[in-house]
């Protein structure tokens, strides 16, 4: 006999990421189940030579309890999920044990697997029924706290994976959880070598108990069950690439009707270029405390080096006057309001002050793209080099020393307006919806969504209003459309919550977001065992209705499929009845099991009581 255990995640902190190379015999021999092996049972011989024919996966032989044949395939980078899901898939069928890894000190790895690669493992698993094993490696560096509850925040204040999130992971999975603080003999043969060698012992087992049956059908006169096949694949739902900088650099450029706040040169006094309050101060410290007023200003100093040493506490940027807002009418085209007007005191911020905009307003990460867009003007290495540390003390951010590309990506981007949403600070509309006030800033909505751009920006009473009422939407669903608008990201609790976003995406046609609502939609329904599924209160069918009343053609086509895969389900309950005679038809064509399988299962059976009957029984 022979046992096959697949090994998916990676033990080791950063794990092997796309691109990189697979681990070397030396590194693999310090693994978890390499260890196991080593120590726990006679390691036969290594086969690394197929690993080079499918370099995801690294494969190898041992021998446990004497004479039985352990086949391990161990796949450190989870970018194989994405890339090649078909051969994962195959691996995973031929599995009779997974084991999932990963490192507590690498909490990023552990949230895409938690979020974006268990959900796709749920539903096979539980189909399967493979036994799975989550072990984290590790000890924690610092105590656990309690988890951070704010709504924004995506995961606590620790830099590990705590305890509680790891336990139910394992409980979304069905799987057995370990906690290994080291790889040494003692935790590896102690702990997870015992729970591998229970499940193991259960798989040989099982395969014992098959063994006969097997026989006996190979007889002549042994009756087959007939075949049954997978259900069909469900089609995927497409989401549009988020188009938040597009956005911001549109109003950056088109947008001056509703800018705020105007740019003059510090020599010159010439007209710079207009911007936006509510961003700038949403993106930049600086800014905030430049323009929040009197009661709370300071005169903002540069942290920037190269101008501490001139001697003198300068600053980048002074209000109009020496020190203070007014209101001045402004020129044609614009908006009636408040405007700030600001004096630019350096002078290479004076010449690129468009870059360093256009790099505020894309979200303030495009760190190598300001760079170039300097280099190109300025044409002076050190210039840029000075003028690119003041950007970073106008926006309030320090080079440190893991100061990448990919950190500063994580941090800002899209979040640049999480301050700004639901908060009165500089806000010039507000939302009345069932009772709740709700501000916003029309700059903002204009830039992403094109019914806010016409409502705003045409002769309707909305453009000369600061109360805007909002009907025919509860106030918890137009907040989440709103945090959308502002974060580009949506979350919501539940399916009715998402079909009630959904609704409000396509009332202000704002497509992504409407597609992000069925993602949110299947993936709820997909995640629900059968036995919930069959006693839920959510009507599937009544959802179908909806998802076509509100063009949503891809949740539509999505749900059609999901009841034929569940038609067994889905046809005993009464609202069955209302599907439409093409809906039924489809649905009868893609159904599963399909009927010629029910036929041939019941042809089965009466031949099997027949034989039964036939056969003669001795006393």
């Amino acid at each position: 006999m022979s046992i096959h255990i697949v090994a998916l995640g990676s033990e080791c902190p950063g794990g092997v990421g796309q691109g990189e190379e697979i681990l070397g015999q030396g590194q693999l021999q310090g693994g978890l189940l390499w260890s196991y092996l080593g120590h726990g049972a006679l390691v036969g011989h290594c086969d690394l030579e197929d690993s080079l024919h499918n370099p995801a996966f690294m494969e190898y032989t041992s021998r446990v309890f004497g004479d039985v044949t352990v086949v391990v395939r161990d796949c450190p980078s989870w970018d194989l999920l994405d890339s090649d899901w078909a051969s994962v898939r195959k691996v995973l069928e031929q599995a009779d044990i997974l084991v999932i890894k990963y490192s507590v000190m690498d909490k990023l790895a552990f949230q895409q697997v938690r979020n974006g690669y268990a959900p796709r493992l749920r539903p096979l698993l539980r189909h399967w029924g493979v036994p799975v094993i989550l072990v984290a490696v590790g000890a924690r560096l610092n105590d656990e706290g309690p988890p951070c509850t704010c709504p924004l925040c995506a995961s606590d204040w620790s830099s590990c994976v705590p305890h509680s999130e790891g336990l139910q992971l394992s409980r979304d999975l069905g799987a057995t959880y370990l906690e290994l603080p080291s790889l040494n003999h003692v935790f590896v043969g102690r702990y997870f070598g015992s729970v591998l060698e229970y499940f193991m012992i259960q798989c040989l087992k099982h395969k014992a108990k098959e063994r006969p049956e097997r026989r006996r059908g190979n007889k002549a006169n042994e009756l087959l069950p007939p075949h049954l096949e997978q259900p069909a694949r469900l089609p995927p739902i497409r989401v549009e690439e988020s188009s938040f900088s597009q956005d911001m650099q549109w109003l950056l450029e088109r947008g001056v009707q509703f800018a705020d706040v105007a740019f003059y040169a510090g020599e010159s006094g010439k007209e710079l270029g207009w911007a936006h309050a509510a961003v700038l101060c949403a993106v930049s410290p600086y800014f905030r405390q430049l323009l929040l007023g009197p009661k709370t200003r300071e005169r903002p100093q540069s942290r920037c080096v190269c101008r501490e040493r001139d001697g003198g506490p300068h600053s980048l940027l002074s209000t109009w006057d020496g020190g203070f807002i007014d209101d001045m009418p402004r020129s044609e085209g614009h908006a009636s309001g408040r405007l700030s007007r600001l004096v630019v005191k350096d002078p290479l911020l004076c010449m690129c002050l468009w870059e360093t905009l256009m790099f505020i307003y894309r979200g303030a990460w495009e760190w190598e793209h300001l760079q170039e867009a300097l280099e190109e003007k300025l044409k002076n290495s050190l210039a840029v080099a000075q003028l690119m540390e003041r950007i970073r003390s106008l926006i309030g951010k320090e080079r440190g020393p893991r100061d990448t590309p990919s950190a500063r990506a994580a941090q800002l981007g899209p979040q640049t307006l999480v301050n700004l949403f639901n908060s009165p600070l500089y806000s010039d509309v507000i939302f009345m919806v069932q009772g709740s006030v709700l501000p916003a800033h029309r700059a903002v909505l204009v830039a992403r969504c094109d019914v806010m751009a016409a409502m705003f920006s045409g002769k309707y009473a909305e453009a000369r209003s600061r109360v805007v009422p909002i009907h025919g939407v509860s106030s918890d669903t137009f907040l989440s459309f709103l945090e959308y608008l502002y974060t580009d990201s949506c979350c919501p609790a539940s399916v009715l919550q998402a079909m009630a976003v959904l609704v409000c995406a396509e009332m202000y046609q704002v497509k992504r977001l409407q597609h992000l609502c069925e993602v949110c939609v299947c993936a709820y329904l997909q995640s629900m065992p059968s036995r919930e599924l069959a006693s839920t209160g959510i009507s599937v069918i009544r959802l179908l209705r909806r998802a076509k009343c509100h063009n949503a053609e891809q949740l539509y086509i999505w749900l059609l499929h999901f009841i034929a895969n569940n038609y067994l389900i889905f046809s005993h309950k009464p609202d069955f009845l209302e599907l439409s005679e093409e809906e039924r038809e489809q649905v009868e064509r893609l159904r599963w099991p399909s009927r010629g399988y029910l036929q041939e299962l019941n042809e089965y059976q009466q031949r099997r009581r027949k034989l039964r009957k036939s056969r003669c029984t001795v006393m």
